[in-house]
């Protein structure tokens, strides 16, 4: 991990940037009524869950109204969009391995790694994640009756594979089935891992017969500088699941619908998926996943030129307002992960995570430096302690809103440090 103050990004001008991140005004987006902009007053500026301050694809967009408008609303129904997903693959990831006949349209992805899990455990069976993770992974898999094992990152957050193979033989103590619900990329820490670590995970997996879950979500989004590895694309994986969705990359949170894969040697097990799972997914999310996969990928890079950009803005804001905070610059998804325990924000009223009124706008999942970058300088965050173990004294932070807002928010989080000291 480096200190802000090491960052050597370029310049950033926005001049001439044609990025989606920077067409929308704050006024614009304070119109919005999803969750990250109604969630808090209108002072909060708000950077903490994963939406995106962007305006929707032109192919997405025109997708949309053309279904609207020939009131193309009922069931979803067909491979079109496993067959879009499949193409994408090939172009960007040479993935050329991947059947349509062994997918299947689920309502989401975590609603798929659920599905999927159950595939292969049962309850009091032990679901893997590398801790900090995303904290959905300890709550639904919690919720479904099965135990969570952690296997910590290793200080350069990346897997650590002796705690994974250590994690991994706890799971299957006793005879108990046992899976691996991996994050690829990771989410909280940007970390894309490479074709070496993933073969080195799926030889792992074959050792102890973990059953690999491959949560690929943010794939579309790995930054300039990395190159995003399918689970199912490495040797042993055969026997692994992934799941894929357009829902980051292009901004569908809310049409909703994602693809279960499946390894060749699961296919058989992914057919056993219940009917009723089909009946999740919306059909206009359908319509909208296709049409970003298939027509979607100039737009795509134009957004992945501007979180670049605003990535090493990032690096320097934090730089030259918070030079106490630890940033591992990201190599995907739109998520910085900060390490703020030099900041020793070790207030009583911080550390409960308990939801007390403390100001404005306080959720109870916030504690540390979150609730006082929330309360102090009407900055929504996510906080750390709730991606498990190694996420206290954190903050994870979204960096897919507009140059002008990420300004505004570090010179507020800056100011209310300084604020506190004597």
């Amino acid at each position: 991990m480096t200190d802000a103050t090491h960052s050597t990004a370029p310049d950033d001008t926005e001049a001439g940037r044609t990025d989606p991140l920077v067409q929308l005004s704050l006024e614009q987006l304070r119109r919005r009524t999803s969750m990250k902009w109604r969630t808090h007053p209108e002072d909060v500026l708000p950077l903490w869950v994963a939406e995106m301050d962007v305006p929707q694809a032109p192919p997405v967009a025109e997708a949309l109204h053309a279904a609207i408008d020939l009131g193309d609303t009922g069931y979803p129904c067909g491979s079109a969009y496993a067959e879009a997903f499949a193409g994408f693959a090939v172009e960007r990831w040479k993935w050329d391995g991947l059947r349509v006949e062994d997918t299947s349209v689920v309502p989401d992805v975590m609603m798929g790694a659920v599905e999927v899990l159950r595939l292969v455990t049962g309850p009091g069976d032990a679901v893997v994640v590398c801790s900090p993770v995303y904290p959905p992974f300890y709550a639904f898999v919690a919720h479904d009756s099965r135990a969570v094992v952690e296997a910590r990152l290793g200080p350069d957050l990346r897997i650590d594979l002796g705690a994974l193979e250590e994690a991994f033989a706890l799971a299957r103590c006793r005879g108990r089935r046992a899976a691996f619900l991996l994050s690829n990329p990771h989410n909280p820490t940007g970390v894309v891992h490479t074709r070496q670590e993933l073969e080195a995970v799926a030889a792992l997996a074959r050792k102890h017969g973990v059953r690999v879950v491959s949560d690929e979500i943010h794939a579309p989004l790995v930054l300039p500088g990395a190159h995003f590895t399918p689970y199912l694309n490495v040797p042993g994986a055969e026997n692994a699941f992934a799941l894929a969705s357009a829902s980051k990359a292009w901004n569908l949170a809310g049409l909703k619908a994602a693809l279960a894969i499946a390894g060749p040697e699961a296919a058989d097990e992914l057919r056993l998926l219940p009917e009723e799972v089909g009946h999740g997914p919306s059909h206009l999310g359908v319509i909208a996943h296709t049409a970003a996969f298939r027509e979607g990928g100039a737009w795509l890079d134009e957004l992945l030129l501007g979180l670049d950009a605003n990535r090493h803005l990032l690096g320097r804001l934090l730089a030259e307002h918070l030079p106490e905070v630890r940033y591992h610059a990201p190599q995907g998804t739109y998520l910085a992960w900060l390490d703020c325990t030099r900041l020793r924000i070790d207030d009583a009223r911080y550390n409960g995570g308990d939801g007390d009124a403390t100001g404005p706008g306080v959720v109870s999942d916030l504690a540390g430096p979150a609730r006082m970058f929330l309360d102090e300088a009407r900055v929504a965050l996510s906080s750390g302690h709730v991606f498990g173990s190694g996420g206290e004294g954190c903050v994870r932070l979204n960096f897919a809103t507009t140059p002008a807002v990420l300004r505004e928010a570090v010179t507020r989080m800056g100011r209310a440090v300084r604020a506190r000291r004597p």
